[in-house]
């Protein structure tokens, strides 16, 4: 059996970036994969602005003019008004201007004193009055300096990032009303097996629900995917050689769910070494051993081929193998440079003795105390473990499992 590390390697190492790119609106730009770099045409701020409301004043001359203690004011004519939006004046020496949150500072300020560090005192003429203000306070606070956020030619999402919303605010801060990013890539999926049944349909004897494509589906849309669905193919070799050929027609990649073993009814091996090529390997991982990858050759496939991923039929193999290995390769083809997901230590809460050969990824959930809770039922073929759990418990071959133990957790919130 190939390690986990070999096989992810053997696998990328055969799959290149689409290099296929489109323009899209930037608040529709969520999860895709950028395809250029991000350049601001402009600082952020443009200009130095407050972030309180209350008065901008010039510290340094009214602190020389002999702030003596900690209680030391100064009664200063409010010279005038600025909100945000509008152009200010430079400073009046001696004097402060009422402002407010994102208003430009006026020339001439150095400081903005919150309002309710001051006292507003009325002019009985209807003017702006005047401010009495503390004069123990540190030059410069509460101004936005311009620049400080973005510089003008700074680059400040670089190409192969995964866009999420933070991403896309900071391109609307700088003006991007459009990005270019990856185009999506198209997969065409299908399932096999003669004992599957849709949701919705009833069941006959010795007959399961297809859980599998639902599953399968919605990863496929969260990581960007435009996606073909084919169903489920009937167990045999002219069937299944029918839906590779079809599946291929303008795709990307094929991706199936079951019959990628060496039984007497699984006929994808066959048909894939007629169709085009294939690579059956045992990954040394639990759940979700079989994994296939090949490609379909066709004349209406993009340059003629189509990549090709089996992964095994039981819900839960399925589900750990996609996140585990067709994941990297969505990825891929989009062009991110982050393949591999972010993982975190943290401490078991349970116990486990039975060790395994193999790689093993347990369903667990992050608790209350911030530990690692185990769901209950390991087996394959048990989906309400991933449905409870909230991401992968990596566990190196050979482990057991005491209380308190760092363990290697994966969220599902950085697989999806």
């Amino acid at each position: 059996m190939l390690p986990m590390e070999q096989a992810l390697e053997r696998l990328l190492s055969q799959v290149q970036p689409l290099g296929l790119t489109e323009s899209v609106s930037t608040p529709l730009a969520l999860g895709r994969i950028l395809a250029q770099d991000l350049v601001s045409p402009l600082d952020v701020p443009p200009y130095d602005n407050s972030a309180m409301d209350g008065y901008a004043v010039r510290m340094a001359g009214l602190q020389g003019a002999g702030a003596s203690n900690a209680d030391a004011t100064a009664l200063l004519p409010v010279s005038q008004r600025v909100p945000a939006g509008s152009v200010p004046t430079a400073l009046l020496p001696g004097t402060a201007a009422r402002i407010f949150t994102g208003a430009t500072v006026p020339e001439g300020a150095d400081t903005i004193l919150m309002q309710e560090q001051c006292e507003a005192v009325a002019d009985a003429a209807g003017g702006l009055g005047h401010v009495r203000v503390p004069l123990a306070v540190p030059q410069g606070q509460h101004i936005r300096r311009r620049g400080e956020d973005l510089q003008r030619g700074q680059t400040i999402l670089s190409a192969g990032a995964r866009l999420n919303a933070a991403a896309l605010g900071l391109a609307a801060t700088a003006g991007a009303a459009e990005l270019t990013v990856a185009r999506r890539p198209r997969v065409a999926l299908f399932s096999t097996g003669d004992e599957l049944v849709l949701p919705g349909q009833p069941l006959g004897p010795g007959q399961i629900y297809n859980s599998n494509r639902t599953t399968l589906h919605a990863l496929l849309l969260a990581l960007g995917c435009e996606v073909r669905d084919l169903g489920i193919v009937p167990d045999t070799l002219d069937a299944t050689r029918a839906a590779l050929r079809e599946a291929a027609r303008n795709s990307d990649l094929i991706l199936s769910s079951g019959g990628v073993s060496v039984g007497e009814e699984d006929h994808l091996k066959p048909a894939l070494e007629r169709e085009g090529r294939l690579d059956l390997w045992q990954i040394a991982i639990k759940p979700g051993k079989p994994l296939a990858f090949g490609e379909v050759h066709h004349a209406d496939a993009p340059q003629g081929r189509c990549f090709y991923m089996g992964l095994p039929g039981n819900p839960v193999s399925s589900f750990v193998t996609f996140l585990l290995f067709v994941r990297p390769v969505l990825l891929r083809l989009q062009g991110a440079t982050q393949l591999a997901p972010r993982g975190y230590q943290l401490p078991a809460e349970f116990t486990w003795t039975k060790a395994d050969k193999r790689r093993e990824f347990l369903r667990g959930r992050v608790t209350d105390q911030g530990g690692l809770a185990l769901f209950g039922n390991q087996s394959s073929g048990v989906m309400s473990s991933a449905a409870w759990a909230d991401g992968l418990i990596e566990l190196p071959p050979g482990a057991t499992v005491q209380p308190g133990q760092l363990l290697r957790f994966l969220p599902f919130n950085d697989l999806f």
